[in-house]
């Protein structure tokens, strides 16, 4: 049997689980964002983008960080450069190009709303202090980047013609992998059993409404929720993009193993 294919049977092993699936997502989001570097429609929001990637890759490196101390790892380098693709348990929808301004803000808005439901059920939820403090602390950022990718989806999709249809076309383009949120396989059931995760379908409906009347408000049309949707990206069956991600987020570390900050 492949590690990949391992159930967890611990409380830790359970944990560890959730915390590189947790931690994975940001990394590769946090990546994906920072892509928007300097070439941001406007000063404010060039900032903005950099801050919430900057976000992203501080959640994913106290997830990873937490992760090293469970398995007694020296640090949590090794998650982020020493993994290959087929090994990161992020979902698919964060490994998709950078896209156009539009499609990041969509995907912006569906994660962070997703991210803003699963804390709050899982801070309630989880008897791991450690873990409960983690969460505590990246919920208060995960309001900001529902608010500002909120705004932006009405601003844009309630806007000029051209921002309008572009709004449009990015939520069509992307919904195939909004069901991915919501899948739970046997490895979520075992946390959801220790306490370390939840049950997703009990904020679906919390979260659709939230996301129907967003997009509802911005003058747009919700995409069809019965098309197919894409899966098993948890499982290490991702899309061609990630590897190309990966090459370029990893080439310095692995060049370098034996490099230090000095």
């Amino acid at each position: 049997m492949s590690t990949l294919d391992t159930i967890p049977k611990t409380k830790k092993e359970a944990l560890v689980e959730i915390l590189l699936r947790l931690a994975d997502d940001r990394i590769v989001h946090g990546h994906r964002l920072s892509e928007w570097a300097g070439h941001g429609p406007e000063l404010e929001e060039d900032l903005a983008l950099a801050n919430v990637a900057l976000d992203m890759i501080g959640h994913a490196s106290s997830l990873y960080s937490y992760a090293a101390e469970l398995e007694g790892k020296e640090d949590e380098d090794h998650y982020a450069y020493f993994r290959d693709d087929i090994e990161f348990k992020n979902i698919a929808m964060l490994e998709l190009p950078r896209g156009d301004f539009a499609f990041t803000i969509a995907r912006q808005f569906l994660f962070s709303a997703f991210s803003y439901f699963l804390y709050e059920k899982l801070i309630e939820t989880t008897d791991d202090e450690q873990f409960k403090g983690m969460l505590s602390k990246h919920l208060k950022e995960i309001k900001y980047h529902l608010r500002h990718s909120r705004e932006w989806v009405l601003r844009l999709g309630d806007g000029t013609e051209e921002s309008h249809k572009r709004m449009q076309e990015a939520f069509n383009e992307i919904w195939m992998y909004t069901g991915e949120l919501f899948d739970l396989d046997d490895a979520d059931q075992v946390a959801i059993e220790h306490k370390v995760y939840v049950d997703v379908s009990t904020f679906h409906d919390q979260w659709k409404n939230l996301v129907h009347e967003t997009i509802e408000e911005g003058t747009l049309t919700v995409p069809d929720s019965e098309q197919y949707m894409f899966s098993g990206a948890r499982k290490g069956r991702h899309t061609e993009h990630l590897g190309r991600l990966l090459a370029e987020m990893q080439f310095l570390r692995r060049s370098y193993p034996d490099a230090t900050w000095k």
